[in-house]
């Protein structure tokens, strides 16, 4: 299954008030994997960039001065993500924006539900995590992803911190990065299914390096636990 996690950085929050795209990004998983591949561009909005999202985003009107419009980038952009499951955090701001963008250019352009199904991951962590906060910093604190690189919101870094989260929400149980360096393409899904045992299964011991390694991974789960102590410990 291919998936696509995209986010994107506007002029303003209203497209209604005629705001535009001004950063698209997306990062490619391939059968819950990252696959390295992803895409991004700045935009030229062809119109100024309202303070409240310039301070968000970092990005000022003069650095869009030469970038392309959507118009110039549009079949690169949607040849990556056709076809393709897309992941969004509050998918409906998202779709939008790049269906105003596609209107401008005529009916022949279609509507992005025309080529990509959608899952809005903000849609599933309320229904997991009621009454609780699920904006994108919130979940990364909750599942233990590091979001320290997050200074300003960017696409790509907010594109593959999503990518983590929705890993993370949607694997049942994921196999621990115990060595906390591993690229991302290295994790995988411990999948939980029904099994016949003829005989007594072999019983493995972890070795010291895989306890201290296991210890640490509890610690950092206990750090970002509201409580200071994870599901683990209780447990």
């Amino acid at each position: 299954m291919r998936q696509i996690v995209l986010d994107t950085e506007t002029t303003g929050l209203e497209v209604r008030q005629g705001h535009r795209l001004v950063e698209i990004a997306c990062v490619e998983l391939v059968e819950r994997r990252l696959t390295g591949r992803h895409y991004q561009t700045y935009l030229n909005p062809d119109r100024a960039i309202d303070e409240g999202a310039r301070l968000v985003t970092g990005i000022e009107d003069e650095f869009l001065l030469d970038k392309p419009r959507f118009a110039e980038v549009a079949e690169e952009f949607l040849a990556f993500i056709d076809g393709a499951e897309l992941i969004i955090h509050n998918a409906s701001f998202d779709i939008g924006f790049l269906d105003a963008e596609l209107a401008r250019l005529g009916n022949a352009a279609g509507r992005i539900g025309d080529r990509c199904s959608v899952l809005d991951t903000l849609a599933m962590a309320r229904e997991r995590y009621p009454g609780q906060r699920n904006s994108l910093d919130a979940l990364c604190k909750r599942l233990g992803v590091d979001n320290s690189r997050r200074d300003l919101h960017g696409g790509l870094i907010d594109a593959q911190l999503l990518a983590d989260v929705y890993l993370a929400m949607t694997s049942g149980q994921v196999a621990f990065d115990l060595g906390f360096e591993g690229a991302a393409e290295q994790r995988d899904v411990m999948v939980m299914v029904p099994a016949v045992l003829h005989a007594r299964p072999r019983v493995l011991r972890a070795s010291a390096e895989e306890i201290s390694a296991h210890e640490q991974r509890l610690a950092a789960l206990d750090k970002s636990s509201a409580d200071g102590q994870s599901v683990w410990r209780r447990l």
